[in-house]
């Protein structure tokens, strides 16, 4: 301790004091005690010394690290207070090291991973909202401690073992554990060398579970990470020696490379995440870049999956409806119904950008039967408008999950029964993969329907499992050659006579079986003429006519024989 005067000046000091400055009380007096204890070092804490001996604030307190005469270093809290009924004050110095490095040993343990002793998911965390604050100055406005400019860039590579779940399963979390601390090893070894041949700093980190991820600041590119990328994928699929055991594993790494500017630390992880689950998805043991118009695509479909229920009570679908024409004499038989989303942010969207979303979730249910409603509904309202023409069948796809997660066979009657439409009027399209391996509650619904007179057509025919046994089998009145044979005679000029083949084969198949045929994407006159040569029932595409709205159908109903 030691008493001081309104100038700053030490009055008298004690011993211990004298020994924290490594000098003797008495040379002590006179002498400045901001010197002593380095309390101009900021201003901040200069003006707080200063209101104290001049009496306007009652004390202060601040931590200060010491160089002893010795040459070592001390952490010291100072504190500064007036001494009662005085104009002096008092200097209270204590040495604190012991604390300081306890609180130091305290934070490593609370920001490293005990297994691998790399820092943790927290000091990553810390460590990557500092480095986004400093590179995302100008990289030619900033300087290190070298003089060397930033890239004012960031790179992550974020890494998860393939397969880890079953090491532990089948070798015990020991050994897992072990594995875990030998990949991290290579992993530093791995960011040791990149930092030592390019510069910049690289953190390892493990994130939790065998999720790692190498931070890299000041990235120089994407070719930067994508080496270093390429360099871990090598080092973890070598073989780990461990105790007696011979394990390999390979690791998913998502790599991302960006500009600091703009970049937040849940947008860069959200990214990298993104990334190493394509990775993974693609087939492990693989890096992969982030590709923005892959993640566009994702966000797209991600916001379509969260607003497609609720768009059917909205009422944001609608149906156009594609002509089914007589090949003999271009006569419109029926028309598949096909749905569009009116979507308010992204446009009027086709089924391929949904149904399969519909599908995933289950929405394909509530919107598969507002499309058979919907459809039944305005092939009667043509029969109203049209009494003098030949009425129109409507075909609806149906999803193999409709059959399985709700009453199709309850569905149809009722709608039929609350339209009026007569069950032959009405056709259900399925795919091929769908329909060929029906069994159980799919193939009895497809009985039932087929016995209420409801037409039942295989899509797609020919691309999926072709399992000709089936055909006898199941009660199908329809096939719908997949366009792939169609389009292989868009070479009318020199015609590939196998496609001919092929196709005239399966139209004279059907034919024994008591199947009628139709042909999807027809282009151009001359594959319609080839078509109908060979024998096909019906055509459906552009030739004849693309989707259009209900209001166009009516003019296209021939008049009744």
């Amino acid at each position: 301790m030691a008493v001081v005067d309104g100038d700053g000046l030490v009055v008298s000091a004690n011993d211990g004091l004298a020994d924290l400055v490594g000098t003797d009380a008495a040379s002590l007096r006179r002498r400045a005690a901001a010197e002593l204890v380095d309390l101009g070092a900021d201003s901040r804490t200069w003006h707080a010394y200063r209101e104290v001996l001049r009496g306007h604030r009652s004390r202060f307190r601040c931590t200060r690290r010491l160089k002893h005469p010795d040459g070592r270093s001390l952490w010291a809290e100072v504190t500064v207070a007036p001494v009662p009924r005085s104009r002096h004050v008092l200097l209270s110095v204590a040495d604190i090291s012991d604390r300081r490095e306890l609180q130091a040993r305290l934070r490593h343990l609370q920001m490293h991973d005990p297994v691998t002793r790399l820092p943790n998911r927290t000091l990553f965390f810390e460590r990557l909202t500092s480095a986004l604050e400093h590179a995302s100055c100008d990289a030619y406005d900033s300087y290190d401690a070298y003089g060397e400019g930033g890239t004012g860039r960031i790179g992550l590579c974020y890494l998860d073992l393939d397969g880890f779940k079953a090491v532990n399963e089948t070798l015990g979390h020991r050994v897992g554990d072990r594995l875990l601390a030998a990949v991290a090893t290579r992993l530093t070894e791995c960011a040791e060398n990149d930092a030592y041949a390019r510069g910049g700093g690289h953190l390892v980190a493990r994130l939790g579970g065998d999720e790692f991820a190498i931070l890299v600041e000041d990235s120089t590119g994407t070719e930067q990470l994508a080496a270093l990328a390429g360099a871990v994928l090598a080092a973890v699929q070598r073989p780990f020696d461990l105790a007696g055991q011979r394990l390999s594993v390979s690791a998913s790494i998502g790599v991302v490379e960006r500009a600091a500017a703009g970049t937040t630390v849940n947008g860069l992880m959200q990214a990298a995440e993104t990334t190493q689950y394509w990775a993974k998805a693609d087939g492990k043991a693989r890096w992969t870049l982030f590709d923005p118009e892959r993640n566009a695509h994702r966000m797209t479909r991600q916001a379509l999956s969260s607003t497609l229920r609720p768009a059917v009570e909205r009422g944001e679908f609608a149906l156009e409806y594609q002509p089914l024409v007589g090949m003999a004499d271009g006569a419109v038989r029926g028309v598949e119904a096909l749905v569009r989303w009116n979507h308010p942010r992204f446009g009027t969207l086709a089924p391929n950008r949904f149904i399969g979303i519909a599908e995933e979730d289950g929405s394909i249910v509530q919107l598969g039967r507002w499309v058979l409603r919907t459809a039944c509904h305005q092939a009667r309202r043509w029969q109203a408008e049209r009494p003098d023409a030949r009425p129109l069948f409507v075909s609806v796809n149906v999803a193999v999950r409709q059959v399985w997660d709700s009453d199709l066979v309850a569905d149809v009657a009722e709608i039929l029964d609350e339209t009026g439409l007569e069950p032959g009027l009405l056709q259900l399209e399925l795919t091929e993969s769908a329909v060929m391996g029906s069994a159980g509650r799919p193939l009895r619904a497809l009985q039932a329907l087929s016995g209420m007179g409801v037409r039942i057509a295989i899509d797609d025919f020919g691309t999926g499992y072709s399992n000709l046994a089936y055909l006898s089998r199941l009660p199908v009145s329809v096939l719908k050659l997949d366009g792939s044979f169609v389009r292989g005679f868009q070479d009318e000029a020199h015609p590939n006579p196998a496609d001919e083949v092929i196709v005239e084969a399966m139209v004279c198949l059907a034919h024994r079986l008591g199947l009628t045929v139709t042909a999807e994407c027809v282009e151009t006159a001359g594959q319609a003429e080839r078509l109908r040569r060979i024998g096909c029932d019906t055509g459906q595409g552009w030739w004849y006519s693309r989707p259009v709205p209900p209001s166009r159908i009516a003019a296209l109903l021939p008049p009744a024989p």
